[in-house]
């Protein structure tokens, strides 16, 4: 649900800055004030992917944790499934890491960001799913 939601504000934050963007293109306005008003909706929009991004670097972070607390008592199949579930995150948090870093010094573009956070959220979904699904029933 918590994944949804996410892709809900991402999504609604990019249409939202998209259709902001068209308003100001066809107000009567002068070009510097446009372009000042592009400036800001593309900083508000970067600064919104970018703490998403870091949500999701988060809570990544936090199923990593958990994946290795439950790597032990898994069968082998399992267990393989689940390694290779934590390398492909590990992978898309380093790049997480990567990106964000090179979005503060403004050396990335938005499909890279895309991108990531795209990659991060399929990690998240994949951890999640297979945690789920080789969880021991409770007692």
């Amino acid at each position: 649900m918590k994944d949804k939601t996410k892709k809900i504000a991402l999504g609604a934050a990019i249409a939202g800055a998209v259709g902001y963007v068209a308003g100001i293109l066809t107000a009567p306005k002068s070009g510097k004030e446009t372009r000042k008003d592009i400036e800001k909706t593309t900083t508000k929009a970067w600064s919104e992917t970018e703490k998403t991004l870091k949500s999701a670097h988060s809570e990544l972070n936090d199923l990593l944790e958990k994946a290795k607390k439950e790597a032990g008592p898994l069968k082998d199949k399992a267990k393989k499934g689940l390694d290779e579930a934590v390398v492909a995150a590990v992978a898309a948090q380093k790049k997480a890491r990567e990106v964000l870093s090179l979005a503060h010094e403004g050396a990335t573009d938005d499909k890279e960001l895309d991108k990531v956070v795209k990659d991060v959220t399929k990690a998240i979904d994949d951890l999640k799913t297979y945690l789920t699904k080789n969880q021991k029933p409770s007692k």
